[in-house]
């Protein structure tokens, strides 16, 4: 996913913001697929990408054997279907002037299906599955608090029972004390429906505890994807290390070595030559890494690296 950085007296397009560039990845039923990353470095722009609230500039999205990329308006509304997104910020994502019933009920709307009758009959059984009273139909997003505004954001992506749904941070707005009963939730909804997720989130803790594989992003590339128990255990990536010793011990007599970041994260406009965490660090093996192929192999059974000689010893 390539923006034009426009400029001058006629906006003509300078130079390419690369926001994603080359991330491949496969998906399963009933699988759920952490990605994790520093901030800005693309996590939001796959997840868009991949529902197609975003057209790809190039590559392919193939959903059950479909490819959906340059998808029009009438396929995708039958493919939105199948998957939905949960989105960061609940209260954001709420209509402030719709009911919590209109908002439960606009996914029917805009499929087509059910009666007015029965569309009240799935909402009130949608909030139910969320654990929420019936009678918060009838009520509007700002009377809930917030772990109570992402419930009903969940029940809104579970209403067309949809296989995929894509979390983009969905619990980092939240009170720790209720992170846990959405996390759980989630885990509740995905055995009961069989559910894939892409669960994008900040906290390597959360995405352990979700997660049947990671995928480790930096500036708009995977560097690192293994089985969740493999990464945690035996991270083979230089920025992989680095993310999982900034995890906050919670034995404080406890003391680790930690690998501080240095320098800045380079800009996607103009990204180094090689491998952009080697050039961050000033790694003496960086040059080496200047017109190497770095798409990522296969080191051990399901766990693939980019192959950088400054990342990975």
């Amino acid at each position: 996913m390539h923006y034009p950085v426009r400029g001058g007296v006629f906006r003509r397009t300078r130079q390419v913001c690369k926001a994603v560039d080359g991330v491949s990845f496969a998906l399963e039923e009933g699988e759920t697929l952490g990605l994790v990353g520093e901030s800005g470095c693309g996590k939001s722009t796959v997840a868009k990408s991949v529902v197609r609230l975003l057209k790809p500039t190039a590559g392919n999205i193939v959903f059950e054997g479909q490819d959906i990329t340059k998808s029009g308006a009438g396929d995708l509304r039958r493919f939105r279907r199948e998957m939905q997104m949960v989105f960061q910020d609940p209260a954001e994502s709420l209509n402030p002037r719709h009911t919590i019933g209109q908002i439960l009920e606009e996914p029917f709307v805009i499929q087509k299906l059910g009666t007015t009758a029965e569309r009240g009959e799935w909402s009130a059984d949608l909030l139910r599955r969320v654990g929420l009273p019936e009678d918060a139909r009838n009520r509007y997003p700002f009377e809930f608090s917030g772990g109570q505004r992402q419930r009903i954001g969940i029940a809104r992506a579970l209403a067309l029972k949809p296989r995929l749904i894509v979390c983009d941070e969905p619990v980092s707005a939240l009170d720790v004390s209720v992170q846990a009963q959405v996390l759980n939730l989630l885990l509740e909804l995905q055995q009961d429906f069989k559910l894939a997720y892409l669960f994008i989130a900040h906290d390597l803790s959360v995405v352990q505890h979700m997660s049947d594989r990671v995928a480790v992003m930096y500036l708009g590339k995977i560097v690192e994807l293994a089985p969740a128990v493999e990464l945690y255990r035996n991270p083979r990536h230089a920025y992989t290390k680095a993310l999982l010793d900034a995890i906050p011990e919670a034995d404080p007599s406890r003391r680790r070595e930690r690998r501080l970041l240095k320098g800045d994260v380079p800009s996607p406009i103009n990204p180094p030559e090689g491998c952009a965490f080697g050039h961050r660090m000033s790694h003496p093996r960086w040059q080496e890494s200047v017109g190497m192929d770095l798409r990522l192999r296969e080191l051990a059974p399901g766990h693939w690296v980019q192959p950088c000689p400054c990342c990975v010893g």
